[in-house]
């Protein structure tokens, strides 16, 4: 039976609903070390953010959950252990609510959510990751998000993610990683021979330069731009090259600049996990309570609507629909609550409804008869409840169907709209199907 793409959408943002258990230039990076939940102890420490992508192109990132409790609070509460409290609470200074709940996110470059992973320590890590010793966090949690994707995607990741070790354990499991490298220390001897960053700054914007293995499965690139930038990958590299325009503060205006393949390809995959945050931030929901169960759930619902929303366009973007028909968020989002409404209040006495309109039909005797309003399309579709009822009415009423001009005294009980049932015209089966 073929779907409609806008029921189609619907349906698939009610299923995330209840079937889900449950950013991106070169960001920054955080400790290889796991990050310890806070205690009465506890002294927070400098940490930087992380991100990741795949290119079938998804990518991964750190998308912590706020969390409205002040941080001495949650140090002491934590000391519990049946009280209530969060057990995996993060304190990352570097993110705009840097007290939440640390969840890597792996999406699509449009920005379309494939898996993601609460943060509860490596040690949970290590019981989903088979045989990955000596990864660090990033790998770990690199290795444990790729384990839902296909073999031969192409995965783009930030520094938190990119290590010599990590990247072959990924190439053996056909992975094929792309990311920027900012510590010096995971590039082993390739930093000594590659260009100083003075000399490459004397050469000027755009100067690049390559190195790879003896195997020439793996090369690390630095371009200097305004900065040095290290990257590291196993199917790009420097050529071919091509240009960009960078702004030049000297000169006051964009200046024509060399850039290796591999920068090109990490700028238009990265970016996915970024468009969800926003798509989210645009209408989250928002209430005053402090649990954070309720957080988690409202959030992971925005996350929902956000991600079908996404699917939704991109399906209509598929088929050709004019732009004017695909609805904005906000529209589909009110879509959303009203189906569910709709079908909670398909739920309730179908005999009171029947009084009621009995009682309608009594008060408005000798008057304009009233027009019912045609019920959501999630109501009529259902298929159970919608029986005919025959209505002694003196003059027949005209059916609801559109382009239907034909007159009925047969009504739906649960729709409370007149439709045609006749051997000829059956305008009955053709609204409820």
């Amino acid at each position: 039976m073929f779907l409609f793409p806008e029921r189609f959408s619907v349906q698939t943002a009610l299923e995330q609903f209840w079937l889900n258990d449950g950013d991106n230039s070169d960001l920054e990076d955080l400790s290889d070390n796991d990050d310890p939940i806070l205690d009465a102890n506890y002294q927070p420490r400098t940490q930087e953010r992380s991100s990741s992508e795949d290119e079938d192109d998804s990518s991964d990132d750190e998308d912590p959950i706020p969390q409205p409790t002040e941080h001495s609070r949650g140090r002491k509460r934590l000391r519990g252990a049946n009280n209530g409290a969060c057990p995996c609470r993060q304190y990352l200074p570097m993110k705009p609510n840097p007290v939440g709940i640390k969840n890597f996110v792996c999406a699509t470059a449009d920005g379309i959510v494939l898996d993601f992973d609460l943060y509860q320590g490596t040690g949970a890590l290590l019981e989903q990751v088979e045989e990955e010793v000596g990864l660090g966090l990033g790998g770990l949690v690199l290795a444990r998000l790729c384990q839902t994707l296909h073999r031969g995607t192409k995965v783009y990741c930030d520094r938190f993610f990119t290590s010599i070790r990590g990247v072959e354990q990924m190439m053996k499991k056909e992975m094929y990683i792309t990311g920027t490298i900012i510590m010096k220390n995971r590039l082993a001897g390739a930093k000594e021979k590659l260009p100083s960053d003075k000399t490459m700054k004397n050469t000027g914007r755009g100067t690049s330069s390559e190195l790879s293995t003896e195997d020439g499965k793996l090369c690390v690139v630095k371009w200097y731009d305004n900065k040095p930038v290290l990257m590291m990958s196993v199917v790009h590299g420097t050529e071919p090259e091509d240009t960009c325009q960078r702004w030049d503060k000297k000169l006051k205006q964009y200046v024509t600049v060399s850039r290796p393949s591999i920068v090109r390809e990490y700028n238009l995959k990265m970016g996915g996990v970024d468009l969800i945050d926003r798509m989210i931030s645009y209408y989250r929901m928002s209430a005053r309570t402090k649990k954070w169960t309720m957080r988690m759930l409202m959030h992971f619902t925005d996350l929902a609507l956000g991600n079908s929303w996404l699917l939704y366009r991109k399906d209509l973007a598929i088929c050709a629909a004019p732009k004017k028909s695909i609805m904005q968020f906000l529209e589909f989002r009110t879509e959303i609550a009203t189906t569910l409404l709709a079908q909670h209040h398909g739920q309730g006495s179908h005999a009171d409804l029947s009084e009621q309109s009995e009682e309608e039909d009594n008060s408005n005797q000798g008057n304009k008869r009233p027009v019912t309003a045609v019920p959501h399309v999630s109501v009529r579709r259902r298929a159970n409840a919608h029986l005919p009822e025959m209505i002694s009415l003196k003059n027949a009423a005209r059916c609801r169907v559109a382009g239907c001009t034909g007159r009925t005294r047969v009504r739906c009980v649960t729709c409370k709209v007149f439709l045609c049932l006749q051997g000829d015209r059956n305008c009955y089966t053709a609204f409820h199907t």
